[in-house]
């Protein structure tokens, strides 16, 4: 069911940004809030998505002993960012962007 606030949103850029530091991903999201709102766009966000945790178990022993492990875990943060109504001074603006490196970033229109 579509309210009245969906239809008027009805153009929007979805900016979806992933990482393994949560510093370097929220710099990114400063920036890219930053470029919008100089623009005149209107934006939500950024919203945190859960951490997706993934645990590595090493031996550390190259024999018998079991009781001997290391344990790894990588994170990686996510950021969700909307620009609603986006003029193409905006577009322009954030596709000459400089992010930080490391930082995944993939766009929907």
């Amino acid at each position: 069911m579509a309210t009245s606030s969906d239809k008027n949103d009805a153009y929007k850029i979805r900016v979806r940004l992933k990482s393994y530091d949560h510093r370097v991903i929220d710099e990114a999201s400063r920036k890219i809030l930053e470029t919008a709102l100089s623009t005149g766009a209107k934006v939500k966000g950024p919203v945190p998505l859960p951490t997706h945790r993934k645990w590595f178990t090493v031996l550390t022993s190259p024999h018998t002993d079991k009781d001997s492990q290391e344990k790894y875990i990588i994170r990686t943060h996510k950021r969700l960012i909307d620009i609603i109504n986006p003029t193409s001074k905006t577009i322009d603006s954030l596709m000459h962007l400089e992010l930080p490196a490391g930082v995944d970033i993939q766009i929907k229109m």
